[in-house]
């Protein structure tokens, strides 16, 4: 048995990044993003990125906080309308954006997801809509490290229930603090007819 839990993201990364590197980066939108290692890669100050993702974060979130430290080169990506910081950097030249239909996106020197639940041998469960984009992109790295909400004994997941084998992860960590954040909601207008005889 291999133990592949890491104590952190920054020791999770460790040896694995490099400027000029492809990052792909798992979730829809900001579900199931893996945010604590995009935390740990702005950290690091690598540059030159091209990222492999559904779409860029928004501003001061997500993939936006390594746009705002300009460590994107390249985005390689099916949608990016959720952020203004993203328009202005492709409209200046100072990012380059390749759009790829949803499904076909390529291979990378590090793919980086968020899971719910992981055991030691990086068997890995995602939780609902989280599952998103996160097991096709834990298959294509060279290298997986993969961020949990929970770690679990080895025996403790369901085998029929496991969604990425163990066998495709490199790292695992259990994330420091998740945001649940919401994108965007939208409601339907009120009635204003109807509130004023209530």
């Amino acid at each position: 048995m291999v133990d592949k839990v890491q104590k952190d993201a920054v020791e999770a990364l460790s040896g694995l990044l490099f400027d000029g590197m492809t990052i792909m980066a798992g979730g829809f939108g900001l579900c199931g993003i893996p945010e604590n290692l995009i935390a740990a890669i702005r950290e690091t100050g690598v540059k030159d990125l091209t990222v492999v993702s559904n779409n860029c974060g928004v501003d001061g979130f997500g993939l936006g906080i390594l746009l705002e430290n300009r460590q994107i080169k390249k985005m390689i990506s099916s949608y990016v309308g959720e952020n203004k910081l993203f328009e202005q950097l492709y409209l200046s030249g100072e990012l380059e954006l390749e759009f790829n239909p949803q499904g076909t996106l390529a291979d990378a020197d590090l793919s980086i997801v968020k899971a719910w639940k992981a055991d030691a041998e990086g068997n890995l469960v995602y939780r609902k809509t989280a599952r998103n984009f996160n097991p096709m992109m834990a298959t294509a790295g060279k290298a997986c490290v993969v961020e949990v909400e929970q770690i679990v004994a080895i025996g403790a997941l369901d085998k029929d229930n496991i969604h990425t084998a163990g066998i495709y992860v490199d790292r695992v960590l259990k994330g420091a603090k998740f945001e649940k954040r919401i994108e965007r909601v939208t409601t339907r207008p009120r009635d204003e007819k109807r509130e004023e005889t209530v």
